[in-house]
């Protein structure tokens, strides 16, 4: 490069562009080069710039090298509008020298916005589009991405679409096929990667809109764009809802239809469909890009004006309600009124209003707060259903009443899923609250996809259903409105879209997850939709062939609605949604109509309980079952009782290939086969009508019975099967004979059960041999002595040595046998168990079980081991149906020598050996292993059992020696046993403790204690049944008789330590303990000297309350037969009928330690238990730290504790005695004392009055000189009152009555004058009392004064109004006082569960009375109020001088004083509407004089911060300060303590009044650095090194005056922050004051001193 090129390239660095044009021309004038050398040179100079610029690397440039190359450029560009260069110069300048400086990575798009101004000022100037179409464009299409050169991929995408929207806005109509070549590369960019469709949207679709825009380019090419952009759109929008992608599609289309002038067939059905789904996205912003486009399309398309439209007004307001009238207002604010249904201004005007009305009540979805939505939505609503739909405007998208439905759909669904709960139930009481027969038939237009998309997902919300599940009420006013709608909907339907409806409802339930109350809901409707149409019986009927398929898919879904139930636990609530489920499927269908495997697979889908015999939809089934419809023309019309009849026959005539050699199944197909025969044995005993229908199941039997085992028809799988359906028969006979003993006991019953059981007895007796032959030679496979290791392929399912529980590990040929041998067995037994009141020779079974154990010993392989396994398997079914008599060892078996009335023994021995010797062979495979373990613990329950199931009680069939070796092997098992051995383990630790007695130590009961609470620990799941069976079997009766067992020497015993060890963790699992405390207070019950022992539990039991509802308890009860069985065995309550109601609730512990001690109190063996635990408790009441508090928040948990300790203390009054009374009484009036709130006190008081009522000498002593104390503390000596009232009204004799009336009496008298109302009152209602029952009325005759005196009281208080008042309201509570019955369980404790709020403590007679002063209060203060108010309108009225008006207007604001403090705190308050709009007047003429504003207004300029104060008391007397000196602002840490009843009390609706503001602590650091930045001072109230005394200090005007904590005062990183800080100065040693009066003295300096500066 030449000097004279550098030195231009050194120039080029120092000018700006703008500078260039300019520079050059002087060069060139100066020089004799022309422009085209000047133009080679600075071409030829680009390598050196590049060097300059990027310095060898890849890096970003920097602002001054960017504009040393568009100095460059610049200088290129002006050259190549000289003479003398023509295109060829220009194409040079584009591939030598713009196209490497465009690959450049330049910092800003200005950049390079410029350097194509430059060049494409040129092109514009000598019209060399065709240079830029030839060159530029082709290189930056292919280098963006576009073409797969590895080279030019490198070009950045950003840069190139700066250079195409540049060259886009230079064209101007001069290269038509320039602008649609970028249109199509824009096309392919938009569905190319994100990175390339955001430079497409943000860059370049915004310059190809303008340029359409601009030009008048053909309107069929323009509008094929935009159908090819559309197209785009909805390829994005498949993408799938909340993607980047639809965010795209969105923005694209709001960008394009910002720039359509002309929409005409633009906009397709497709497109106003997908602007509803817009409108509902989850995506906020697709949400508003949808609202912004519709708003131009409706504009566009309707030839609408986008101008907001505001109508005359035409309802009148008179006749509407106060909420209607402030719900108008508020839609005029708005900006749309109520006169939508307004047609004078034409169709235009309403298609604007509809729209206008539409847009309103989305935004204020969207935008606006929950009270505009509340004031205006449901009054929109209705006008928009009651505008005109008959518009001209064919592109009007609300044209008709479908398209209107379908736009009011969107804002339901929208409403439907908004974020705030209260919106939520907003709209859905306007949809419910729709009239639908005042409007025709408008319920047919409502969208099927609403109703079965949004509308259905919103009944799924918990928030519409508040009071759902209350009381054991399954329902809700949502889901009754649900149900209407529904109905009516449906009525507008035809049959076959009722149908289909209904199949689309019941779908629903396999698709989404619903709650309790949403699939409650669900049930409602689909029952609801069954009975809305038309058909037999306002029946859905369809008796077309394709019914058929239809009704059975639909019963699949009713069935699975039914099975989803039963994830919601509770019986009742299970049986509500079951019977609207059988109530639908009655309506829609007929037994006939469905397959026979169908209809069984949903009869078996309802839970026992309610189809057996007596449950509550066993008749409504079975009517339905037995109704055949005659009408029916269905090809499948076949007689239910006929198909069921011949279900045996084709279920044992599988079909299967006569070519197979070896038929083979396993345990999935022998599950699957039992299943299907129970199902349908248990649909035939359901559908039973007559003894005969029975006739061709008996014939079957006895046919296929009979020569069993000579059959061979498909190679044993027809026995196999049969034997499966005699099971299924004998297992719904067992219920048949339970169905006999009920109808015997209540002598009703159709049918003759007792005919049906004799009639299968004697088939089952005659087929007996048959079945034992083939159960022999079934068996025979368990003592082959074949080698079976000839066999050992195992099937391809399983793998490796952990085969799945139901995978055995053989040969496919063995499983078959083994499976063949148990089923036969299994079958064998349950004949002989049902036949066993007719003595049947069960020697088969005796002979099958002692073969068994003898042989299943030792094996030499895993195949061996595999079957022994199937032969216990076997065993356990054996051992279910064996008599005592058969464990004499049979001739031909192996005998052991034992005593001879321990038969037992031998058979137990040789049991226990070799299934042990098996486990421990190791040839079996873990899982296998494991499965043996639990069918050894099964057979062992079952022979224990044995002695208990034949003879009703235990009779000594077992040696002492082998008892200890089953409880050592249980102890020594337990530690590790898996979970399905918990039940059979514990059940059998049970039985050996009934055998063993009292024959167990302590030793052996440390083992087993230890061992089972390991096991119970490892169990992950709480099952009610394992629990309910450790406890039974661990606290065994006959080990907890034995004092030992609790303690010795001091130490706690084994069961201690497992009582400690379950109550310990029963604080975390509700169930747990509440089992507990029904297993322990039976066993306390029965040995009350174990009671001594655990004062501690038992305090723990009292005290015990969880908020956790175990609602799923109940459910496992009734549902599950283990646990109901377990449950049963634990020891029962003494009052089982009050207990059992508090089963499910957190005070089921409780309860049963109250009736305990209730029915302990009768025996003098748990008196000194009952007093130690009384004065247990009492000390805890007065000590405790928690109980003790005197301070608390009302339903806390110390509020909690107390009402219980204090109900259990009311319990074990009776056990005081002379012993004890003075050290309680000294408790008692110790916590009368104290500060307790009335729930509590009831208690204490209930506790005295029964103590003074048994020792009536300590009246005198003790309560007589404490009503006197009238210095006493005012709740204190309410209580008093209450006690002596009570003490004198139920003395137990005359004589000790008129004692007490006479000592008592007196001193409460003078009370009736005390100042304050709620004692006075509470007195004057006791005193009353007492006069009134024990003063007869005066005769004529002379009395003393003092008699005179209180027969005159008496009369006053008997006939003043005011008394008579409060007397009337509490009258029912006074005569319901019972003393003695308010001591027991059953006073203390409500049965009434669900109508009691609060530990079951009811209102006490003094919070009754204070609640009744404080309303009549409020009611003389609002009266007294009201009359001001007219006496003022009066005097306006009369007097209109000037003075005559001050005067009025200084009463005014008197009045306004007293109406600010009272009347408004009556409106927040929960009064009903009808009692608010009766005081409309006076608050309308309170506002209007300015009431608002001048409680309001004229603030200090003062912020007090307390956000780090959190007692009650302290932030109460802040606000009430603070309103009171008018600061601007309190601040405090959580507002909802404005809500609790301590605040209200102290700041007597000071809230209201002054300001208060929310800043949790977390954030007062940067609300303070906020206020400061506002000007404030920020002033803190410590006392710190630099603190100034308050009295010395100036405050500024606007400050935030910081108080800190009660203790700790202003935390250090918040001192940092003030700028000063200020102290009180203190003369007393107390080295601070109270955080509420330090800051009213502040506040009171700093209103002192503005007073100052401003007079």
């Amino acid at each position: 490069m030449t000097s004279y090129a550098t030195s231009l390239m050194s120039s080029f660095r120092r000018i700006p562009l703008s500078a260039i044009p300019a520079t050059l021309d002087c060069i060139l004038a100066s020089i004799n080069s022309p422009p085209p050398s000047i133009f080679s040179l600075l071409l030829d100079a680009l390598p050196v710039l590049l060097q300059e610029v990027t310095h060898g690397n890849d890096e970003r440039l920097d602002d001054e090298c960017c504009s040393y190359v568009a100095s460059y450029v610049g200088a290129l560009c002006h050259l190549l509008k000289k003479p003398g260069l023509n295109d060829e110069a220009l194409e040079k300048f584009v591939g030598r020298v713009l196209i490497p400086l465009m690959r450049l990575k330049l910092t800003h798009g200005e950049i390079v916005d410029k350097v194509m101004g430059c060049f494409l000022d040129v092109v514009k100037e000598r019209n060399a589009w065709g240079v830029v179409e030839g060159t530029m464009v082709p290189y930056v299409i292919k280098a963006m991405g576009m073409a797969e050169s590895e080279s030019e991929s490198s070009f950045p995408l950003v840069t190139g679409c700066h250079m195409l929207a540049s060259t886009l806005d230079a064209v101007k109509g001069k290269a038509v096929s320039l602008v649609w070549d970028i249109c199509n590369v824009t096309l392919q960019m938009l569905s190319h990667t994100p990175e390339h469709r955001s430079c497409a949207i943000t860059i370049l679709l915004a310059h190809i809109l303008k340029t359409f825009a601009s030009e008048n380019h053909c309107q069929k090419s323009r509008k094929s764009f935009f159908g090819k952009i559309w197209s785009c759109c909805k390829s994005l929008l498949e993408m799938g809802i909340g993607s980047s992608e639809r965010r795209d599609a969105y923005t694209i289309l709001s960008l394009c239809i910002s720039h359509i002038s002309n929409t005409d067939g633009l906009f397709d059905k497709d497109f106003w469909n997908e602007m509803k789904h817009g409108l509902v996205d989850k995506d906020s912003i697709v949400r508003k890009q949808s609202l912004h486009i519709l708003k131009i399309a409706t504009t566009r398309s309707a030839g609408i004006q986008e101008t907001s439209v505001v109508f005359e007004t035409t309802l009148k307001s008179n006749g509407l309600t106060k909420r209607e009238r402030w719900a108008n207002k508020e839609a005029q604010s708005l900006g749309v009124e109520e006169s939508l249904c307004n047609n004078s201004n034409g169709n235009n005007s309403v298609d604007s209003s509809k729209w206008g009305a539409f847009f309103l009540l989305y935004e204020m979805l969207e935008e606006y707060g929950t009270h505009l939505v509340e004031a205006a939505w449901s009054y929109q609503m209705n006008l928009l259903l009651q505008t005109s739909h008959s518009s001209d405007n064919v592109f009007d998208p609300m044209e008709t009443l479908q398209d209107m439905f379908d736009w009011l759909a969107v804002l339901w669904g929208r409403g439907l899923c908004h974020d705030n709960p209260q919106v939520r139930c907003l709209i859905m009481q306007s949809v419910l609250g729709i009239e639908w027969k005042k409007h025709g038939n408008y319920a047919k237009y409502m969208p099927r996809d609403f109703v079965l998309g949004s509308f259905i997902q919103g009944l799924n919300d918990p928030v519409h259903h508040k009071e759902f599940g209350l009381k054991g009420m399954y329902s809700s006013r949502t889901i009754d409105g649900a149900t209407t709608f529904i109905q009516q909907y449906t009525a507008c339907l035809s049959e076959g879209e009722q149908l289909q409806l209904l199949r689309d409802v019941a779908s629903l339930v396999k698709t989404q997850s619903f709650g309790r109350a949403g699939l409650m809901s669900l049930a409602e409707c689909i029952a609801a939709a069954g009975g809305g149409g038309g058909g037999r019986n306002g029946v859905i009927v369809m008796d077309t062939t394709t019914s058929y398929n239809d009704k059975a898919s639909l019963l699949d879904d009713f069935r699975f609605i039914i099975d989803t139930s039963k994830q919601h636990f509770n019986p009742n609530y299970r049986l509500k949604v079951c019977g609207k489920i059988l109530d639908a499927t009655i309506l829609v269908m007929s037994s006939s109509d469905v397959p026979l495997e169908t209809l069984v697979h949903f009869i078996s889908s309802f839970p026992h309980d309610f189809l057996n015999h007596g449950g509550p939809l066993r008749e409504k089934l079975q009517v339905w079952l037995r109704e055949q419809d005659s009408t029916s023309c269905s090809i499948f019309d076949v007689k239910l009782m006929k198909r069921l009849n011949d279900f045996p026959a084709s279920f044992i005539n599988h079909n299967h290939s006569e070519n197979d050699v070896v038929v083979s199944y396993d345990d999935e197909d022998m599950e699957m086969w039992e299943l299907k025969a129970n199902k349908w044995a248990r649909t035939l005993f359901l559908i039973l009508e007559e003894e005969h229908q029975l006739d061709s199941l008996l014939q079957f039997i006895e046919s296929n019975g009979n020569g069993l085992c000579n059959k061979s028809g498909y190679r044993e799988l027809l026995p196999v099967k049969f034997m499966i359906i005699l099971s299924s028969v004998v297992q719904q006979l067992h219920h048949t004979t339970l169905a006999k003993t009920r109808n015997d006991a209540n002598g009703n019953g159709l049918l003759d059960h007792a005919g049906i059981i004799n009639k299968f007895t004697k088939l089952f007796t005659f087929i007996l041999k048959e079945v034992e032959s083939y159960a022999s030679e079934s068996c025979s496979i368990f003592w082959c002595k074949e080698d079976i290791e000839r066999d050992t392929t195992l099937p391809s399912s399983i793998k490796g040595r952990l085969g799945g529980l139901s995978q055995r590990r053989l040969s496919s040929f063995y499983t078959t046998a083994v499976l063949q041998a148990i089923t036969s067995v299994k079958t064998l037994a349950s004949i002989c168990s049902f036949c066993a009141q007719e003595c049947l020779d069960s020697s088969t079974l005796k002979q099958l079980s002692w073969k068994i154990i003898s042989c299943c010993t030792t094996c030499n392989s895993e195949n061996k081991a595999e079957i022994y396994l199937g032969a216990y398997e076997a065993l356990h079914y054996i051992l279910k149906s064996l008599p005592l008599s058969a464990f004499t060892s049979p001739e031909g078996q192996v005998k052991v020598k034992v005593k001879p009335h321990y038969h037992m023994d031998s058979f137990v021995e040789i049991y226990l050996d070799n299934i042990n010797n098996l486990i421990d062979s190791g040839y079996l495979a873990r899982a296998r292993r494991a499965i043996l373990i639990e069918w050894k613990w099964m057979c062992l329950e079952s022979l224990l059992s044995i002695p208990k199931r034949h003879g009703g009680v235990y009779i000594q069939n077992l040696s002492d020696g082998v008892i200890t070796r089953i409880f050592n092997d249980l102890v020594d098992s337990l530690e590790n046993a898996s979970e399905g051995c918990v039940l059979p383990m514990l059940r059998c630790v049970r039985l050996v403790l009934d055998l063993l007695g009292s024959g167990i130590d302590v030793q052996m009961m440390w083992h087993l204690v230890r061992s089972s609470w390991l096991l119970h620990v490892s169990c992950n799941k709480r099952r009610v049944a394992p629990i309910a069976a450790l406890l039974s079997s661990v606290l065994h009766d006959s080990v907890f008789g034995n004092m030992e067992m609790h303690q010795s020497h001091n130490i706690p015993g084994p069961l201690k330590w497992f009582v400690e060890q379950i109550l310990e963790q029963g604080t975390r699992s509700p169930r747990t303990i509440r089992l507990a405390a029904l297993h322990l207070t039976g066993l306390w019950l029965s040995h009350p000297r174990a009671l001594n022992y655990y004062m501690k539990e038992l305090k723990l039991l009292t005290l015990y309350g969880s908020v956790a509802f175990d609602e799923d308890f109940e459910a496992e009860v009734t549902e599950n037969p283990d646990a109901r069985t377990e449950v049963s065995l634990l020891s029962t309550s003494p009052d089982p009928e009050l207990t059992e109601v508090f089963m499910n609730t957190e005070l089921y512990a409780r309860v049963s330690v109250a009736v305990m001690f209730n029915k302990l109190a009768d025996s003098a063996d748990s008196l000194q238990s009952g007093k130690l635990f009384l004065l247990e408790l009492l000390n805890s009441a007065v000590r405790d730290v928690d109980l003790s508090k005197e301070l608390y928040k009302k339903y806390s948990a110390t509020h909690r504790r107390k009402v219980r300790a204090w109900q259990m203390i009311c319990i074990l009054s009776r056990f005081v005695d002379e012993e004890i009374v003075s050290q309680v009484m000294d408790c008692l009036h110790t916590a009368l004392y104290r500060n307790n709130m009335p729930g509590v006190r009831q208690y204490l008081e209930t506790f005295a009055i029964s103590v003074y009522l048994k020792f009536p000498a300590l009246v005198g002593e003790q309560l007589v000189p404490m009503v006197g104390k009238y210095d006493m503390r005012t709740q204190a000596l309410s209580s008093y009152v209450f006690i002596a009232a009570n003490v004198i009204l139920h003395a137990s004799t005359s004589e000790s009555q008129s004692r007490h009336l006479e000592e008592l009496l007196p001193p409460i008298v003078p009370l009736l004058t005390s100042h304050h109302h709620s004692l006075r009152g509470f007195t004057q209602l006791l005193v009353y009392q007492v006069l009134s029952k024990l003063m007869p009325a005066l005769d004529s005759g002379a009395y003393s004064l003092e008699k005179r005196c209180f027969f005159e009281l008496k009369s006053y208080l008997e006939h003043n109004s005011d008394c008579a008042r409060l007397r009337v309201s509490m009258e029912v509570h006074l005569d319901a006082f019972d003393p003695n019955k308010s001591i027991t369980p059953a006073g203390i404790f409500s049965n009434r569960v669900d109508d009691i709020e609060f530990e079951c403590a009811h209102v006490s007679l003094l919070e009754r009375v204070i609640d009744f002063l404080n309303d009549v209060r409020k009611d003389l203060r609002c009266s007294m109020a009201r009359d001001a108010t007219q006496l003022k309108n009066e005097q306006i009225h009369v007097q209109q001088d000037e003075t005559t008006t001050s005067m009025l207007q200084q009463q005014n604001d008197v009045s306004l004083d007293f109406q600010k403090k009272v009347t408004v705190s009556k409106h927040a308050t929960n009064n009903t509407l009808f009692e608010v709009e009766k005081e409309d007047e006076v608050v309308d003429e309170w506002v209007r004089n300015g009431g608002m504003e001048k409680g309001k207004g004229g603030r200090q300029e003062i912020i007090l911060l307390a956000s780090l104060i959190d007692r009650v008391p302290n932030l109460a007397g802040l606000a009430r300060t603070a309103e009171v000196f008018k600061a601007a602002s309190l601040v405090i840490d959580n507002a909802n303590i404005l809500h609790d009843k301590q605040f209200q009390l102290i700041s007597v609706t000071a809230e209201k009044w002054v300001p208060i503001i929310e800043v949790p602590v977390s954030n007062v650091k940067s609300y303070l650095e906020k206020k400061k930045r506002e000007g404030f001072s920020i002033l803190g109230l410590e006392q710190t090194a630099n603190s100034v005394a308050l009295d010395q200090y100036l405050f500024p005007k606007k400050t935030v005056l910081v108080l800190g904590r009660e203790k700790e005062g202003i935390p250090v990183d918040l001192i940092h922050i003030l700028d000063a800080c200020i102290e009180i100065p203190q003369l007393g040693v107390v080295r601070s004051l109270n955080v509420h009066v330090s800051g009213a003295i502040a506040l009171w300096e700093y209103t002192r001193q503005q007073r100052t500066s401003s007079s």
